[in-house]
C-alpha cells in the first residue's frame, strides 16, 4: 500500500509539472506571436535629440522609422505636418522654416509619441577633417594642450552653443544612424567629454562656434567629425569608408555649411591635392542638395613633415588653388604656428579666423577684413637702380605690414637661369618690391617657399600672406 502511494504522488507531480510547462510553452508562443505583430514605435536617428539646434530659415527635415504605412505626426513650435512610413517603415517630412529662437519642445507620434526637448533654432556648421581638427582645448596623449587650456575649459558656459560629435567609424556601406552620438549643451563639463577616439571637443570647431554666437547672438549648433591621421580620400562619396560612416548619416540634416582641416595626410600629393579637395566639395555639395553652401579650410601648418622642404608648399600651393571653388574660405595659420609640431596650440585664432570668413561672406558682415594679402600678379618694375619685380596682392586690407617690425623676410629672386636666391624686398603702397643685385634679370618670386619658416608679411589687420611662386618650374 505504501509504495502504491508513493507511486500515485510521484505519478501525479509528474503530471503537474507536464501541464504547467505545457502552459509555460503554450504562453510563450502567444507573447512571441503577439511581439511579432505588434506595431513597431516611432523611433529617430541619434542626429534628432534633446538639446539640439537645428537650422534657421530653411525648412526643417525630420525623419526616421515606424511600422510599415504607419501614420506620423511632427510638432514643432506652432508648426505641425505627417507622413506615412514606407513599407520599410522609414519615414520623412518638412517642417516650414523658422527664425532663430527657442527653447522649444519637438513631439514625434505615431503609434507611441517622443517628445524632445531644449530644441534650439540657429545655425548649424560640420567640423570635419584630421587631427588638428579632432583636436581637444585640453590633455590629448602626444600633444600639448592649446594655450590656457585650463581657463578656457573653465570659461566654455554657454547654453545657447551645442555640441555633437560623431564617433571616428568606417563602414563599407551607408550608415544611417550615428550609434553613440548625443547634442551636449556646451559647459566646462561636457567640451572635456570623450567619445570614441577623442580626448574632448574639437577646439577649433568650439572657438570658430564661439566667435560666430558672440557676433551674431543666435543658437549655434556644431557638428564634429574628424579622423586624426586620415587622408581626404576616405571622406569622399560615393566609397570613401568614412564617408559612408561618418558623414552620410548626417546629410539628412540642415546646415549652413562646413569647416575643413586636413591635409597633412595628403601632402605627398603636391597640386593634385586641389582636385581631390575640389572633388570633395562638390560631391558633399551634391548630397547635402542645399547648394553651394559655404566650405572653409585651413592651410596645413608648418612642420618638419619630410626632408623635402618644399613639399609643404606645394601642398598650400594646391589648397590656395581650391579658393577658384565657389564659396570657398582659407585661413592661414603659419605664422601662429608650433613648429616643428603640425598641431597649433593657437587653436583660438584659428577658429577666429575661419569666423571672420563665415562673418564676412557667410552673414553679410561688411568692412570686414577676413583675408591676408593673396598674390595677385607679377610685373617687372620701371625706375632706376636693380631690376625689380613689383608683386601684386589682393585682400591687402588697410594696407600691407610687417608683422615684426623687421625689413620683408622669406623672399628670393630668379633669372632665366632658375636659380633662386634671397631676395630683398619692400613695401610699395599696396604692392611689394622685390630684387637683389645678384640677378640682373629677374623674372620669378617665391615667398615663403618652405616648410619651416615664418614670413612676416601681412596685412594691418594682422592677417598673414600664404606662400607664393610666380613660376611653375616644378
Amino acid at each position: 500500500m505504501k509504495h502504491l502511494k508513493t507511486l500515485y504522488s510521484a505519478t501525479y507531480r509528474m503530471a503537474v509539472t507536464l501541464c504547467v510547462s505545457s502552459q509555460t510553452i503554450l504562453l510563450t508562443c502567444l507573447m512571441s506571436s503577439l511581439v511579432s505583430t505588434a506595431p513597431a514605435e516611432v523611433r529617430l536617428p541619434h542626429l534628432l535629440d534633446h538639446n539640439m539646434i537645428l537650422q534657421r530659415d530653411m525648412p526643417i527635415p525630420v525623419w526616421g522609422w515606424a511600422n510599415a504605412n504607419e501614420k506620423v505626426t511632427v510638432r514643432l513650435g506652432k508648426s505641425s505636418t505627417s507622413a506615412t512610413a514606407g513599407a520599410n517603415g522609414q519615414w520623412s517630412v518638412k517642417l516650414p522654416k523658422m527664425p532663430a529662437g527657442g527653447p522649444y519642445e519637438m513631439t514625434v507620434a505615431g503609434v507611441n509619441t517622443l517628445t524632445l526637448t531644449n530644441v534650439l533654432i540657429g545655425e548649424v556648421w560640420v567640423c570635419s577633417g584630421q587631427s588638428n581638427m579632432a583636436k581637444p582645448i585640453g590633455i590629448h596623449p602626444g600633444q600639448q594642450p592649446c594655450l590656457n587650456y585650463e581657463k578656457e575649459i573653465a570659461a566654455a558656459d554657454y547654453p545657447q552653443i551645442r555640441l555633437m560629435e560623431v564617433p571616428p567609424a568606417s563602414s563599407q556601406t551607408a550608415v544611417e544612424d550615428i550609434a553613440g552620438a548625443e547634442w551636449l549643451v556646451c559647459t566646462p563639463q561636457n567640451i572635456v567629454v570623450k567619445r570614441g577616439d577623442g580626448h574632448g571637443y574639437s577646439a577649433c570647431a568650439y572657438f570658430f562656434g564661439r566667435e560666430l554666437y558672440k557676433e551674431l547672438k543666435v543658437p549655434i549648433g556644431l557638428i564634429a567629425a574628424s579622423v586624426g591621421g586620415c587622408p581626404c580620400e576616405p571622406f569622399t562619396p560615393p566609397a570613401g569608408d568614412r564617408w559612408l560612416g561618418m558623414i552620410h548619416p548626417l546629410t539628412s540634416f540642415g546646415i549652413r555649411g562646413a569647416i575643413w582641416y586636413q591635409g597633412e595626410s595628403n601632402l605627398a600629393n603636391g597640386i593634385q591635392y586641389h582636385d581631390k579637395i575640389k572633388t570633395l566639395i562638390t560631391d558633399w555639395r551634391k548630397t547635402w542638395a542645399q547648394g553651394d553652401f559655404p566650405f572653409l579650410y585651413v592651410q596645413v601648418a608648418l612642420s618638419k613633415y619630410t626632408d623635402d622642404v618644399e613639399m609643404a608648399p606645394r601642398l598650400w600651393e594646391a589648397q590656395m588653388a581650391t579658393l577658384a571653388v565657389p564659396n570657398t574660405g582659407m585661413v592661414v595659420t603659419h605664422d601662429i604656428s608650433s613648429y616643428p609640431d603640425c598641431h597649433a596650440l593657437n587653436k583660438q585664432e584659428v577658429g577666429r579666423r575661419l569666423a571672420l570668413w563665415a562673418l564676412a561672406k557667410t552673414y553679410g558682415k561688411s568692412n570686414l577684413v577676413y583675408s591676408g594679402p593673396i598674390y595677385k600678379s607679377m610685373a617687372i618694375a620701371s625706375g632706376s637702380g636693380p631690376a625689380k619685380i613689383r608683386i601684386q596682392f589682393d585682400y591687402t586690407g588697410s594696407g600691407l605690414a610687417s608683422r615684426d617690425g623687421q625689413p620683408l623676410d622669406y623672399f628670393t629672386i630668379a633669372g632665366e637661369d632658375k636659380k633662386f636666391v634671397a631676395a630683398k624686398a619692400e613695401i610699395d603702397g599696396k604692392t611689394v618690391l622685390v630684387w637683389s643685385d645678384a640677378v640682373a634679370k629677374p623674372v620669378a618670386v617665391r615667398f615663403g617657399w618652405r616648410q619651416d619658416v615664418s614670413p612676416n608679411l601681412m596685412n594691418k589687420e594682422g592677417l598673414p600672406a600664404p606662400c607664393f611662386r610666380t613660376d611653375k618650374w616644378n
